[in-house]
Order: structure tokens, then sequence, then C-alpha cells
């Protein structure tokens, strides 16, 4: 989504400075992240870099070329409107924009967020639904010792305070466990993928680049879900 970007062309009647005054006004679009010019010259040796040392591109002469603009956007659902937008500056002579595949990625995306989001709230549930169960197997067998606690005066609080902190133990060692197999399955994958075809058109990012954001996720999700698991799982034995 990044690298998206879209191709503003320079009216061919201006000259170099006159395409260059127009940045400006590209600049205050709304949805434009990022501005690159890119002159005759460039273009040309871009052009010729893409075949490489072919000798057929040596008498090629910058004036075949035009001047552009290379636009990055901020948010490439609205491509379509930024780059009517672009279109519509004076001294912009034509846009080039790759809708289809914007629209594409767009579509695939909110498949993938929209399952990624049920299967989250399912793994959620039945998370706690087993980090409750198990808790509860350790209370069952001290039923009789909070009945007593609870007839000696003792609070809820202090009751319910070792049985949180094992649901936070729990928890912890589970996404400390689910992380590092996340991890060796992950840079499985991208090895099998850096020697497939597939290296060609997908892009793996190195798990280094997102270990920490995912390690205080998966932290942060154990505990929650830890310490409410085992809140939930000695409530019924307080009510004596």
């Amino acid at each position: 989504e990044e690298d998206s970007q879209i191709l503003a062309f320079v009216d061919e009647s201006l000259s170099d400075s006159d395409a260059l005054s127009i940045e400006g006004a590209i600049r205050s679009i709304p949805n434009i992240r990022d501005v690159q010019f890119i002159s005759r010259e460039e273009a040309m040796e871009n052009y010729k870099n893409t075949y490489g040392d072919s000798t057929v591109f040596e008498n090629l002469d910058a004036s075949v070329f035009r001047n552009r603009y290379v636009i990055r956007l901020n948010d490439i659902t609205l491509m379509r409107d930024t780059a009517a937008t672009v279109d519509a500056v004076n001294g912009v002579d034509d846009v080039s924009a790759p809708f289809s595949i914007a629209e594409g990625f767009i579509a695939v995306r909110n498949v993938v967020s929209v399952i990624t989001a049920i299967l989250i709230v399912i793994l959620l549930v039945v998370s706690v639904f087993m980090m409750s169960n198990t808790i509860k197997l350790a209370t069952f067998t001290r039923r009789d010792e909070i009945a007593v606690m609870k007839m000696v005066g003792a609070s809820n609080s202090f009751i319910r305070t070792p049985f949180v902190v094992e649901g936070l133990i729990l928890g912890l060692l589970g996404s400390g466990i689910a992380f590092l197999l996340q991890w060796a399955v992950y840079n499985f994958i991208a090895q099998k993928i850096s020697v497939s075809i597939a290296a060609s058109l997908i892009q793996v990012m190195p798990f280094s680049l997102l270990m920490t954001p995912l390690l205080i996720v998966f932290l942060a999700i154990g505990i929650l879900v830890g310490a409410f698991g085992g809140a939930m799982a000695i409530r019924n034995y307080l009510k004596v």
C-alpha cells in the first residue's frame, strides 16, 4: 500500500522551470503523502536502466519523454478522487494510476481484515474458556478451603488474588510459547517463499521488524486473558 503511486505527466509545452513551479499546487492536494519531480533526463535514464546494458537506446533523446511527478498517497482508497484532483491542476496534462490494482488490493485487504477479526474473537473466547477451566480444576480441589476462609471473614479480593495471579502466570507462559512458535513458523514460511517463484511477487518483512510490537501484543493479551479467566473461574466459589 505504501508503494502505490500515481504519475502526473506535465504539459509538454511547459519549460522545466514552469514544470517545477506546479509542485506546490500538487502538494497542497489532500491525501498526498509525497511528491517527487522526475525530469525528462531522469525518466530516460530510468527507462534505460530497466533494460540493463542494451545498446538499442544509446541514441535515445530525452525529448521523447515528459516531465512528471511521482505521487504517493496516504489512503489508496481515495486514489480515483485524488487522481482526478491532480489531473485538474493547471499544467498537468495526464495522470496515470493503477486503479484496478489498488481496488483489488483494497478488496483483498478488507476480506483478510474481516476474517482475521473473526478468528481473533473466536480464539479469545476459546482462550478464556480454556484458562477458566484450567483454574477451575485448581479451585475445585480447594473449594472447602475457600468456603472456610469465607466463613471466617476473608474478603473476596483476598481469596481471589492468588487465582488471578495464577491466571496471569499461565497467560504469560502461554503467550510466550505462542510468540516463539509464531517466530519459528514465520521464519520457516519466509525461507520457503525466498527460494520459490513467489519471491518475485512477495516481499517478506524480516521478523526482527515485527518482533517488538508482536511481543507486546502477545504479552498484553496473555495478561488480560489470564487475569479475566482466573477471576471468572473462582466467582462461583465466592458465593458462600
